[in-house]
């Protein structure tokens, strides 16, 4: 894996649905985040055929499988330190005070990214079966910028 990626993508609630939208969406990135409610494991085997990938577990993967993925994981790299876990609303620690200048999570299938006290918290949305009237996306988290940049991909074109 690199230490330093220039691009990163980012990916949530797939709940085993891995559309080929955002294989194509996700093309190119030096990494893979997957911020949970994976659904099957083969959407990760998918995924690492295209960047080393970093997943935690969602509240939905609960088969022996997804018991071997972590609830968070904290990812160093090179400019930033990045806390990745599957409901914002759990999180449990200072960012700041830990060092970690991005947050990543999923759950609420709503793309997101908002700035408090200088660390940015990033939900790209949900990539799987559509809910409600909220879009289907993937994000792309630009390292090589400050500040960094989020590019938001719908994957229907809606």
């Amino acid at each position: 894996m690199t230490r330093n990626p220039k691009t990163i993508g980012v990916i949530s609630d797939t709940h085993g649905l891995l559309r080929p939208q955002a294989l194509k969406a996700l093309h190119g990135v030096d990494l893979i985040i997957h911020a949970g409610d994976v659904g099957e494991p083969e959407i990760l085997e998918a995924l690492k055929a295209i960047a080393p990938v970093f997943a935690v577990r969602g509240n939905t993967d609960t088969d022996a499988w997804a018991l071997a993925l972590p609830e968070t994981e904290v990812i160093e790299l090179d400019p930033a330190t990045i806390y990745v876990l599957h409901d914002v609303n759990a999180l449990d620690l200072n960012p700041a005070a830990a060092e970690i200048q991005i947050v990543i999570s999923g759950h609420s299938h709503k793309p997101d990214r908002t700035e408090h006290s200088g660390i940015l918290f990033l939900n790209p949305g949900s990539a799987g079966p559509r809910r409600f009237d909220l879009p289907t996306t993937v994000a792309l988290l630009h390292l090589d910028t400050t500040p960094w940049k989020v590019d938001f991909i719908d994957l229907l074109g809606k």
